[in-house]
């Protein structure tokens, strides 16, 4: 088997010496490349030149981040019915949801232990994906489409991720803490907290409108708090279409009684209530906003946007797990 090592040198939860014992043991199993990702989006240009040249699996070393690239390098054409890319993902960042997801260890070590007893046992899953991109006939029909694993925000939530972003930027950690902080604040600047600019469209179906935060989430659960697993859309799978959760108000009331049922999520019950939109296993649809806000994708703020459409694709990529 030939494969690729695309490893993270910022990645927050390993060191150098990590990297090389990981990347002995695998090699050990198959013809290993190791490459040490240099710039963002380099992730991307080797999980595509992978997908050219015919590598037979792909391994990220790295967190959500890390494996967004590579994902998007291995589908830069499209995912192919006949043969779909492979991967493996190793954590190595500060929340790794999309390995978590998957049933994989937090622990780049044990992780790497359980991906080669997968690969001796021909263990795989294929699995689903979220893409997005611009609308055609708005201003954002030329951005171009992006694949995303586990998650996508569009308002409240990517403001929050661009402001953990601004303060990494700085100097400061990745932590649980530093998001409850940049939360809080983006909840005292939001100008559109009480009458939501979002609109969300389906095939076939009425507009739903006023939205403040809509996120879209491709598995379950949404995210960790530590080691608590938060559940924004319990029916969201890897194996169907994308799942919405949407409040059209953001008032403090709102705000603590949502949040309280963010935290006692549990795979069978989430957010609920009258401010709350849930729905499930939506193939394609259209979040339309009447200002710029910001968006995300897998924890990773892409900037302004005012219109993206999403599809749901339930064949993309096959996993080894």
């Amino acid at each position: 088997m030939r494969a690729l090592l695309v490893a993270n040198p910022a990645a927050t939860t390993t060191s150098a010496r990590t990297r090389d014992v990981l990347t002995h043991a695998l090699a050990s199993e198959m013809k290993l490349e190791a490459v040490t990702t240099e710039y963002r989006g380099h992730a991307r240009d080797l999980g595509r030149r992978a997908a050219e040249h015919g590598i037979d699996l792909v391994v990220a070393l790295g967190g959500d981040g890390t494996v967004n690239e590579v994902v998007n390098g291995l589908l830069h054409n499209g995912p192919d019915p006949e043969r779909l890319p492979r991967l493996a993902v190793v954590p190595g960042g500060s929340t790794n949801v999309f390995a978590r997801a998957l049933g994989l260890p937090n622990d780049a070590v044990e992780a790497t232990g359980a991906l080669l007893d997968a690969l001796r046992e021909q263990r795989e899953r294929t699995v689903g994906l979220g893409l997005a991109a611009g609308t055609p006939g708005t201003e954002d029909e030329s951005v171009p489409a992006r694949w995303f694993t586990f998650c996508a925000g569009f308002g409240f939530d990517a403001g929050v991720v661009g402001r953990v972003e601004q303060q990494r930027e700085r100097g400061k950690r990745s932590t649980h803490a530093l998001y409850v902080r940049q939360l809080m604040r983006q909840f005292w600047d939001e100008p559109n907290r009480r009458r939501g600019a979002v609109t969300l469209e389906r095939p076939g179906e009425d507009p739903v409108t006023d939205l403040v935060l809509s996120i879209v989430c491709n598995t379950s659960p949404w995210t960790y708090l530590g080691n608590r697993p938060i559940y924004a859309s319990p029916e969201a799978s890897f194996d169907t279409a994308l799942d919405v959760l949407a409040l059209n108000r953001l008032s403090t009331p709102a705000v603590a009684r949502y949040a309280t049922q963010l935290l006692t999520s549990t795979p069978e019950r989430g957010p609920r209530g009258k401010h709350a939109v849930s729905l499930h296993d939506l193939t394609d649809f259209t979040l339309h906003s009447k200002v710029p806000l910001p968006f995300q994708m897998d924890g990773d703020h892409l900037g302004l946007r005012t219109s993206v459409r999403f599809t749901g694709v339930r064949r993309a990529l096959r996993v080894i797990v």
